[in-house]
């Protein structure tokens, strides 16, 4: 009855426990191949610059068929370091889309990486040359730890990390983090290590370019991480050009995307690639790149799945939200 609905909410400490990286990779994919048979539709994106050198955006969607809509508010917010916090937030809220009425109010920090590493991951198995070993990564935040775990997953051939650093110096953490699994060492030469290397990661804020367009060896693949919002680039001018893409959103990646600077470029939708509706095969002179600005659709699958856990092993807090 509408006098006895709840709202439940989900913290960080409860999406932490029911955070796992294969059901992730599940309602990832789903939300790719949702997005592809055009069952999961993609409201227009808000991205907009706050006072103070901040991004706010709105990500939202649905899936009739599901019974599945919402939007996770998220964006950064620089100044939260200096208070000790996170800067990048985000907040999932799930609607029944019957009534209007919000059914779960979620943490998205931790989905929001999840979610963005799992989609890397699920690029890199698909697009990567067979065998990769020598991997470079900009960036040694949140993101890119997760991006290197996943693709250390995802292409047990990799062996050899190279990484370049915001501030130009090593980072021991990030080493430590990775030195079990591989060989890992920080890259002083940004041009060098992309040219030794068969996959780049590049997930920084996206001030700029982050290295010379002929340091790209033929045969490398490219997952774009941190150009998401408009303006903003990794890639240098004259790459995207000679890349072959593959896109989350072919909109979005025009509009907010790597391909914002080469939107004339074509592209293939991963979804239509997973679900063998676009023919895609590469060789091995071939640059590819993945333009992962982040769909919705990711967020609401895998914030439903959370919520469905949290009902069964009765966690989260249960708020009374009657009407």
């Amino acid at each position: 009855m509408p006098s006895d609905a709840r709202l439940l909410v989900l913290d960080a400490t409860a999406v932490a426990q029911l955070l796992d990286p294969a059901a992730v990779r599940d309602a990832v994919r789903a939300a790719f191949l949702l997005h592809s048979a055009g069952q999961g539709r993609l409201f227009p994106v808000v991205r907009e610059a706050l006072p103070g050198g901040g991004i706010f955006g709105i990500k939202s969607g649905d899936v009739p068929a599901e019974s599945l809509l919402g939007f996770k508010a998220a964006g950064f917010w620089p100044a939260n370091r200096a208070r000790g916090g996170e800067p990048h937030q985000a907040t999932i809220l799930l609607i029944d889309p019957a009534t209007g009425r919000p059914e779960g109010l979620i943490d998205g920090n931790a989905i929001t990486t999840a979610r963005t590493a799992a989609a890397g991951g699920i690029g890199l198995a698909a697009l990567a040359r067979t065998g990769s070993r020598t991997v470079c990564v900009f960036g040694t935040g949140v993101q890119a730890r997760a991006q290197l775990a996943e693709a250390l997953r995802a292409l047990p051939s990799l062996d050899v990390v190279r990484y370049v650093s915001r501030s130009g110096k090593a980072d021991r953490s990030f080493e430590s983090s990775f030195e079990a699994s591989c060989e890992i060492r920080h890259a002083t030469n940004a041009d060098r290590a992309v040219a030794e290397s068969d996959v780049i990661i590049t997930a920084t804020p996206g001030g700029g370019p982050l290295f010379d367009a002929a340091a790209v060896s033929p045969g490398t693949h490219i997952n774009c991480v941190g150009t998401d919002t408009r303006g903003k680039r990794e890639l240098p001018a004259g790459l995207p050009e000679r890349a072959r893409w593959v896109v989350d959103d072919s909109a979005q990646s025009r509009s907010i995307g790597e391909r914002q600077w080469a939107p004339e470029t074509p592209s293939v939708e991963i979804g239509r690639l997973l679900a063998g509706q676009s023919a895609f095969s590469r060789s091995d002179t071939d640059i590819t790149a993945f333009d992962l600005t982040g769909l919705a659709l990711q967020d609401l699958t895998v914030a439903r799945a959370l919520l469905d856990q949290a009902r069964e092993r009765g966690l989260g807090t249960a708020l009374p939200w009657p009407w």
